[in-house]
């Protein structure tokens, strides 16, 4: 990471796992093929609107390049396109953009042919897609060379079947080397330098995710990742909004292992923590050393916000395509990382 401004104290990026270390190295993303990801949304389409959109397939190309190339063909500037998250860039994937087209006509959007996407299907609606607009995604992923003994893994695989894996933001998260934590901090240093709105997101995106990971590690280290301590923010597994748990009764216990609700973490930024209690003392002992950085997110006007700590992937399946080759299939809500969950089983080398 490059040197940071004076009064930003480093924010480690390791993290530790949940389920004991890794039981075999393992090599992601040799090919497209192998790392293949389908959106799932929020709504579809209904046929009527000037919002044109589309479901597109790409392959080896990141969803902003991909949403300029719709632009350019649409005749629109590029903030006419929206999409409701980025895809990888080394991955077969498929999702929806939204081109806005007050009073036009479609292009021939059936003639458009590239060589990295394809359009799937479009279709009209009345409102653009926004942010954060999808339910998770369903992933399709092949692990190579394989070294660990099959039973192990699959022991491996079970437990995070069952009990899930920590939810941690993945390593693409904070760029390469965490990069994109020094160039948060001197954003937050220079604050008379204007950045492009995308740019200041990222960034302060970073911020946000390492430090919520600190708090998370930490959990894991004790032991209470998957747990619940007095005033808890718990959240409803599926749902955003939160309730504090000031005791935990038998009623919380029995639906925390039946994975309907999951302890939370920070979002650090302006306004105060809605946990309380232990949850809250231990909360603030792991950040404590990292408070310039969450007055910064405070100035940003980055409002607190509250992630679950624990995800429990949705059918959850594996198959030894050899010995050395694993196919995995599964569902995770939006925001959660793939890669998380391949690091409770693997060593992993590759484009994480």
């Amino acid at each position: 990471m490059p040197r940071l401004p004076e009064g930003y104290t480093p924010i480690p990026l390791e993290v530790l796992p949940a389920w004991g270390g890794t039981v075999s190295a393992g090599i992601i993303r040799r090919h497209p093929e192998d790392f293949q990801v389908s959106e799932v949304p929020l709504v579809e389409p209904d046929g009527d609107g000037e919002h044109s959109w589309l479901h597109v397939q790409k392959t080896g190309s990141n969803t902003q390049w991909v949403a300029q190339q719709l632009a350019a063909y649409a005749g629109v500037k590029p903030n006419a396109v929206s999409y409701a998250g980025l895809k990888d860039r080394h991955a077969v994937t498929d999702q929806w953009f939204s081109v806005h087209l007050p009073g036009k006509p479609d292009p021939d959007w059936a003639a458009l042919e590239h060589a990295e996407f394809q359009i799937l299907v479009f279709k009209r609606h009345h409102r653009k897609l926004k942010t954060g607009a999808l339910k998770g995604n369903r992933f399709t992923l092949k692990v190579r060379q394989v070294d660990g003994d099959k039973t192990s893994i699959d022991r491996r695989l079970e437990q995070v079947a069952a009990g899930g894996f920590p939810n941690y933001f993945g390593p693409q998260r904070f760029g390469r080397g965490g990069d994109n934590l020094a160039l948060a901090a001197h954003m937050f240093a220079n604050r008379k330098r204007k950045l492009p709105r995308s740019k200041r997101s990222i960034y302060l995106s970073a911020v946000r995710s390492a430090l919520f990971n600190q708090v998370l590690s930490a959990r894991v280290a004790e032991h209470s990742w998957n747990g619940l301590k007095p005033g808890e923010a718990v959240q409803l597994d599926g749902r955003s909004a939160c309730f504090v748990a000031e005791q935990i009764d038998a009623e919380l216990s029995r639906r925390l292992a039946n994975g309907e609700l999951h302890p939370t973490g920070p979002l650090c930024g302006d306004g105060e923590s809605l946990c309380t209690g232990a949850a809250q003392a231990f909360e603030m002992a792991q950040v404590q050393a990292y408070q310039s950085w969450i007055d910064s997110l405070s100035s940003a006007r980055l409002e607190v916000a509250r992630r679950a700590l624990r995800i429990i992937p949705g059918s959850l399946t594996w198959q030894h395509e050899d010995d050395q080759c694993l196919t995995l299939r599964f569902y995770l809500p939006a925001g959660c990382y793939a890669t998380s969950l391949l690091a409770e089983v693997f060593e992993l080398t590759g484009a994480v």
